[in-house]
């Protein structure tokens, strides 16, 4: 069975930095690509960065570019997303994904195209 573990969220003030991991176990068909959607509060759950796992090619949504940046570690069977300068607006509760989705849909973040997903962790910024 597939899991999606994430962790590494938490409560910072305005302009702090958090780190979320997503550790994944149970593939039998490994996916190729891996994501982090977010949902606020009150709002419908909207992507926030993709990865590739082969050739790590990556997209961003516009409200985190120059902020977030998303890595992998095939070893480990980990995603991270490094969130920098982090503003009252991101939070939310952060959701790691996995599936196999074409390459020409890469950073068009459609939850469908991804069937596997975490739990979520929760991330806090105050003002």
């Amino acid at each position: 069975q597939v899991q999606l573990a994430e962790s590494g969220g938490g409560s910072v003030q305005a302009g702090g930095s958090l780190r979320l991991s997503c550790v994944a176990s149970g593939y039998t068909d490994s996916p190729n690509s891996m994501a982090w959607f977010r949902q606020p509060p009150g709002k419908e759950r909207e992507g926030v960065a993709q990865i590739y796992t082969a050739g790590g090619r990556t997209y961003y949504a516009d409200s985190v570019k120059g902020r977030f940046a998303i890595s992998q570690d095939n070893a480990k069977n980990t995603v991270y997303l490094q969130m920098n300068s982090l503003k009252p607006e991101d939070t939310a509760m952060y959701y790691c994904a996995a599936g196999l989705v074409p390459l020409f849909k890469g950073g068009m973040f459609f939850p469908r195209d991804f069937g596997y997903w975490g739990q979520g962790t929760q991330v806090t910024v105050s003002s």
